[in-house]
C-alpha cells in the first residue's frame, strides 16, 4: 500500500521531496507568495496578501537542508514625522539550515543545542519559510518610515504642516512670567492713548 502526502495549504511551506538527502543535491526555485498578516510593524508594514517574488536555492547537506534566497516586497505606512503615506521598497537576503527531524531529534538527544537557539526543522517532507521570512523582512524595514530625509514634520504644538509654513513659529513665554505678560498687553492700548 503507497501512502501519498497531502500537500500543506499554506503557500509559505516548500516540498523538498525532489531535493533527496544526498549531500550536494541542489534545486532553485522562484514563486510569487502573498503576504500573512502581520508582516510588519504599527507604523510600517508589506500589506496582507501583496504578492512577493521569492527565490530560493535549497541545497542537501549533511544535517538537513541549508535554505538561502532572497524576497522583494513593499512596505506601506505613514511618515513619523509628517505622518503622510510612505512606501519602500525591501529586499532582503537569507540563509537557515533546515535540520532534518531525525538529526534534530539527536542533537536534542545529546545536549548539542543551545536552549536560546531557534532551529527550524524539515517536517514531512516540507519547509515552512514563513517564520524565516518574518524574521529576515520585518528586521528590514525602518524603525522610524520618513517620507524625505529632509522632512520637516509637524509642528509641536499646534500641528500645522511645516512644509507649508517654513516660517511658522510660537513665542512661547515662561509660565512664570505669564502673569507680567498679561500686564504687558493691557500696558500697550494705554501708550497709544
Amino acid at each position: 500500500m503507497t501512502m501519498t502526502r497531502t500537500a500543506p495549504r499554506s503557500p509559505w511551506m516548500l516540498d523538498i521531496s525532489d531535493l533527496g538527502r544526498r549531500p550536494g543535491s541542489m534545486i532553485e526555485t522562484e514563486r510569487e507568495i502573498p503576504a500573512p498578516a502581520d508582516l510588519g510593524t504599527d507604523v510600517i508594514s508589506v500589506p496582507e496578501g501583496q504578492t512577493l517574488p521569492l527565490t530560493t536555492r535549497l541545497e542537501s547537506v549533511v544535517e538537513g537542508v541549508l535554505v538561502t534566497g532572497t524576497v522583494r516586497a513593499t512596505a506601506v505606512g505613514a511618515c513619523v514625522r509628517c505622518l503622510d503615506p510612505v512606501s519602500i521598497n525591501v529586499e532582503s537576503r537569507f540563509q537557515e539550515l533546515f535540520a532534518y527531524a531525525d538529526r534534530a531529534a539527536h542533537h536534542r538527544e545529546v545536549g548539542a543545542e543551545d536552549d536560546e537557539t531557534e532551529q527550524h526543522v524539515v517536517v514531512d517532507g516540507y519547509i515552512d519559510l514563513e517564520p524565516l521570512l518574518r524574521d529576515t523582512v520585518v528586521p528590514a524595514l525602518p524603525f522610524q518610515p520618513v517620507c524625505r530625509e529632509d522632512c520637516l514634520g509637524l509642528c509641536a504644538q499646534c500641528g500645522v504642516r511645516m512644509e507649508d509654513d517654513p516660517g511658522h513659529e510660537h513665542v512661547d513665554i515662561d509660565p512664570r512670567w505669564s502673569a507680567l505678560a498679561a500686564l504687558a498687553e493691557q500696558a500697550e492700548p494705554a501708550e497709544d492713548d
